[in-house]
This record gives C-alpha cells, sequence and structure tokens, in this order.
C-alpha cells in the first residue's frame, strides 16, 4: 500500500457465499445492549456478537471491561474458524449499494488514507470524546482488524459513478436485508478498473466524513501507536489505513434532526409565541409541519401546530455554521428565550430523529413528557461540506443519515 493514495484497495474479509443475511448487523452505535440482545437471539453468526459482544456476557457486564473486548477477539475467531468469514485473495474495491423504499444509494468499499485524514484532506465535521475513541481503539487492537466501516461522501465524480453502475451491472457477489434496507455487495477486482478507481480519488480534493468520527479518530491512533513501534514502517502497513464507505454526495440523504424541549420556561404559551415571533414569523397550521426549505420550521404545543420563517435580517450571513438551521434555531429561540445554550448538556432538550417522523414530536408533547416540539429541515450535504471545507464543527445532533451501514460485509484485517 502506498501512504500517499487517498483509497486503495483491500483484501476484504467477508461473509463466505450464502452467510451474509446470518452475518449482516447494524452498527454498533445505534442499539443498546439489550436490543442486541434481543436481535442477536437464535443467531449465533450475527455480527452482533462481535460489535456488541457485552450480549454473550452476564447482564450488567461493563461494555467497556477487557472481558468484553477478549469476548469479541473469541467471537471472531470462531466465524474466522468456522468459516463463516473469509479472507479475499487478492485486494479489490467493493461497490456497496443501499436500497430502501425504492431508492438506492451507490458507493465504494475503500481502505482511506490515515495521512489523509490527519492532513484534512478527508474532513471531519465533529469533536470526538476520548471514552468513545479508547472503546473503538480497544475493540479494534482486540480484532486486529476494522470491522465497522465509516460513511463518507465524495464530491462529484462521473467516473467513479459510471465504474461503479458497471459493477453492479453483475449479480451481487453478498446481499442482506435488514430493517427494510437491502444491502448489496460485489467485489471489483479488475486490475484497469481498481487503478482507473484509485486515479479518481487520487484526483478527488477531499473526502468527507459523514458518520464514523470516532471510528476514524480510533484507527488513526492505532497507526500511531504502531507506527511508532515500527521502525521499518514504509506506508504499505494496512494499519495506515482505515475501512470506509464512500457516496456520492448527491446520493447522501440526510433527514431532519428534530428538538423537543421539557418546558417553556415559566412563560404562558401566549407569552411564548409573542417571544418568538420577534426572530420569525408565526402562523398556525392545521396539519403538522414538514418544512419544506431552510429557514421553515415547525412548532408543536398543546395540540396545534405553527409555521414558523425566520426573518431575512437574521438568517443573512456567510459564516457556514451560523446558516445552518439548526444554528439559527438555537441562536434566535433556543437560547434567547428557552434558556436552552448548551445543547451537549441541558438536560431540558432532547433530540429526535427524523426517521420517527413528526407523530414521534407530537406524542412526547402530548404525554406531557415535553412542552413544546420544534421540526427542522433536513441539514444539506452541500451544507455539511462547507462546513468541514472551513475546518469547523456542526452543531450538536445537525444530522440523521438514512439508510446506514451494516457491520460485517467487508471488513480491513490489519496484517
Amino acid at each position: 500500500m502506498s501512504r500517499s493514495s487517498l483509497a486503495l484497495p483491500f483484501a476484504g474479509l467477508r461473509p463466505a457465499h450464502g452467510h451474509a443475511a446470518a452475518v449482516a448487523a447494524p452498527p454498533y452505535d445505534v442499539l443498546s445492549t439489550e436490543e442486541a440482545r434481543a436481535r442477536a437471539a437464535g443467531k449465533p453468526w450475527s455480527f452482533l456478537h462481535v460489535s456488541k459482544p457485552e450480549i454473550d456476557l452476564a447482564s450488567g457486564t461493563d461494555p467497556y471491561s477487557p472481558a468484553v473486548y477478549a469476548k469479541a477477539a473469541e467471537n471472531f475467531a470462531r466465524m474466522l474458524r468456522e468459516g463463516v468469514l473469509v479472507r479475499d485473495a487478492s485486494p479489490a474495491y467493493y461497490a456497496y449499494r443501499l436500497t430502501h423504499g425504492g431508492r438506492a444509494q451507490t458507493g465504494v468499499v475503500i481502505a482511506a488514507s490515515v495521512d489523509a485524514y490527519r492532513s484534512n484532506r478527508i474532513r471531519r465535521h465533529e469533536h470526538t470524546r476520548p471514552d468513545k475513541e479508547d472503546d473503538r481503539v480497544r475493540q479494534i487492537e482486540a480484532l486486529n482488524a476494522q470491522t465497522g466501516p465509516v460513511l463518507a461522501a465524495y464530491p462529484a465524480a462521473a467516473q467513479v459513478d459510471a465504474l461503479l453502475a458497471e459493477a453492479c451491472a453483475a449479480t451481487p457477489e453478498s446481499e442482506a436485508t435488514a430493517d427494510e434496507v437491502i444491502h448489496q455487495v460485489w467485489r471489483i477486482g479488475d486490475d484497469r478498473v481498481v487503478a482507473r478507481l484509485t486515479a479518481a480519488f487520487d484526483g478527488m480534493p477531499a473526502l468527507y466524513i459523514a458518520d464514523g468520527h470516532h471510528r476514524s479518530a480510533a484507527a488513526a491512533r492505532v497507526a500511531e501507536a504502531r507506527r511508532a513501534a515500527n521502525p521499518r514502517d514504509d506506508g504499505s502497513e494496512s494499519y495506515n489505513r482505515f475501512l470506509t464507505v464512500a457516496f456520492p454526495h448527491h446520493q447522501m440523504r440526510i433527514l431532519d434532526y428534530n428538538r423537543v424541549v421539557r418546558d417553556l420556561r415559566g412563560m404562558s404559551a401566549l407569552e411564548f409565541l409573542t417571544r418568538v415571533g420577534s426572530a420569525f414569523s408565526v402562523k398556525q397550521s392545521p396539519v403538522a409541519v414538514q418544512p419544506a426549505q431552510p429557514g421553515e420550521f415547525g412548532l408543536y404545543m398543546r395540540g396545534y401546530w405553527y409555521r414558523l420563517q425566520i426573518r431575512l435580517e437574521h438568517a443573512q450571513t456567510n459564516d457556514p455554521v451560523e446558516r445552518l438551521d439548526v444554528s439559527l434555531l438555537t441562536r434566535h429561540l433556543l437560547a434567547p428565550i428557552l434558556g436552552v445554550t448548551d445543547l451537549r448538556t441541558d438536560e431540558r432538550i432532547d433530540f429526535v430523529g427524523g426517521i420517527r417522523g413528526l407523530a414521534e414530536l407530537e406524542r412526547r408533547v402530548d404525554l406531557g413528557e415535553m412542552a413544546v416540539a420544534f421540526s427542522l429541515h433536513p441539514t444539506r450535504m452541500e451544507d455539511l461540506m462547507a462546513v468541514a471545507d472551513a475546518g469547523q464543527v456542526m452543531p450538536p445532533k445537525s444530522t440523521w443519515f438514512e439508510p446506514k451501514l451494516a457491520d460485517g460485509l467487508v471488513s480491513l484485517v490489519l496484517d
């Protein structure tokens, strides 16, 4: 492997023929331990036994204890020993298609460059937490493999799209359906196609991490430690790479990430709406409000929906973070009116992914659990890229990507 290439092929570790459906599992961070335990019940080859190995230990086991990582290694080794997972004989790229609700997006599984990540050519838009990084580092070291892919986007590249479309014309080598999402994988091993894909990625100005900031940061930490321990490191080592699935940015689907707040800070509903009117136009709506454009918001309170539109003078800014809808709502409503200034720590606010629909907002308010809910227009991929290009950080809970990748369909072994 060359350290200079943004993306390279690799000899993937994959489910043996006919085992993909039994192996494929949701990402480790979208299920609780108990949810994972229920999902993996009666499924001995589910990758949850590797990504959430505490499900095979006593209830209440600390998921960050050494026993958990040891169990992950044990379960991983068993899948290899029993031939459920097999390693390709030679390096390749892998086309990866997600289909949900009749909508498909097609990307490519690559070994992405840690150096490009360090130099910000592979760009991020989130801060990471050391404890979560530590968890992923321990998982990688226990398995000597990266099994949870990073979700990334590449800027429009017609040549890459065309090469992937050609690869996907054949019958997929792996296919699994989970949570109404079809996951399909094709191996791309032709040397000429591999070379063209490598050159196409090398010509890109950047890749953009969409989801998987802790996985990529952990991979970089593992690489740093192994480089320090290897005086002959020349960049060709697989630990200098991290497992990534890159999709064209225009195919990425971001759902809205909505907000609910526990109380009105002592205000009456009328007083609250009056104050909201200082920065937004406010109109009652006979139906639930799914914002149709940036700058538009829905507000649900006491059984009624209202349509809010940010006033133009409050929305005009060239700052890529400040112009986001999530920022406008915080700056002009949540902070000054409701007193919610720190979205990361304030227990009065919670977040509802758009996959749950507007009915979930209504439910939480109608139950009295929350006083008011806000629906937002989804963040656009172009806005995320602009924030990353500026070297800035997205506000908390700004993006909800759907559909999710599956764990276990392609893994990167650290030779």
